[in-house]
């Protein structure tokens, strides 16, 4: 099961939430809970049929365009859970704790890309079967970024794989243990929703995930997965504009072209004061 949180925005042809949804899916994931809110049910709608629509392209005879549709449809098993408020993602799994029941689970944040030959979850996943314990995904980042993480004080045991000792949620550069930061991706056993049910609020008042995994390291042994391929995350500018220019560069159809056109951009740029635009 994969717990995501929500996003609209779209990268290529597709939404973000569905690259997540497909790494779930090619992984042998065959449930997916939306943790979603009231403005948010266009997400789930995205992910069933739409009759009517698919009417109109079997009688234009736009096949390529409804099988598409409908394999989205077909994709995987959606269930959606209300989080009322925005209390954090410990919160938005909390949420989800009547559908997972007593049963492992792998969670996945939606605005975290991960592009690898072997899916980002499944890369958990399969450590997790083979370990018997929790998994985070973590990778390295600079140290000016650590308080941007939860970040993993972990010694490695084996090639990308790490024993963790403790976690800690944004912390300042001279109190960060490593460079080893959670990114949006972890396979939990259900001991997390009792913790977090105890949970008081941490950092920016929220039910912090990173502060439940403490306690769940402290109970349990844990491990951390530095997994292969390239993350990007879409929640922010910077993020995203990486991951689209990276999707375009790879694509046939588009990257001999913007490899030209930022060539040619950077050697012809204007000031910023220079620039003018329509409304």
């Amino acid at each position: 099961r994969i717990i995501p949180r929500d996003k609209r925005l779209f990268l290529h042809n597709k939404p973000v939430i569905q690259y997540v949804v497909e790494e779930a899916q090619r992984s042998g994931l065959s449930d997916v809970i939306f943790v979603t809110n009231r403005d948010k049910s266009v997400i789930e709608d995205y992910f069933d049929h739409n009759l009517q629509l698919e009417d109109i392209l079997e009688r234009e005879g736009k096949t390529a365009l409804l099988k598409l549709i409908q394999d989205v449809a077909e994709m995987v098993n959606v269930i959606s859970v209300r989080q009322k408020e925005q209390k954090g993602l410990g919160h938005a799994i909390m949420c989800a704790r009547s559908v997972v029941g007593n049963e492992p689970f792998a969670t996945s944040v939606g605005d975290d890309l991960i592009f690898s030959g072997t899916p980002g979850i499944k890369q958990l996943l399969d450590v997790a079967y083979s370990e018997d314990k929790p998994v985070v995904g973590v990778m390295e980042v600079p140290w000016d970024s650590v308080s941007r993480y939860g970040i993993v004080d972990a010694e490695e045991c084996g090639f990308g794989i790490y024993k963790v000792n403790s976690l800690v949620e944004k912390p300042a550069r001279e109190e960060a243990p490593s460079r080893l930061a959670i990114v949006g991706r972890y396979v939990l056993t259900p001991d997390i929703f009792d913790i977090l049910e105890r949970q008081a609020p941490g950092y920016g008042g929220e039910i912090q995930l990173t502060d439940g995994l403490q306690t769940l390291c402290k109970q349990s042994k844990m491990v951390a997965v530095d997994f292969e391929g390239r993350r990007y995350d879409t929640g922010n500018l910077k993020g995203f504009l990486e991951a689209t220019i990276d999707f375009a560069l790879d694509h046939p159809e588009t990257g001999a072209w913007l490899k030209s056109y930022i060539k040619d951009k950077a050697a012809t740029q204007l000031p910023s004061s220079s620039i003018t635009a329509k409304s």
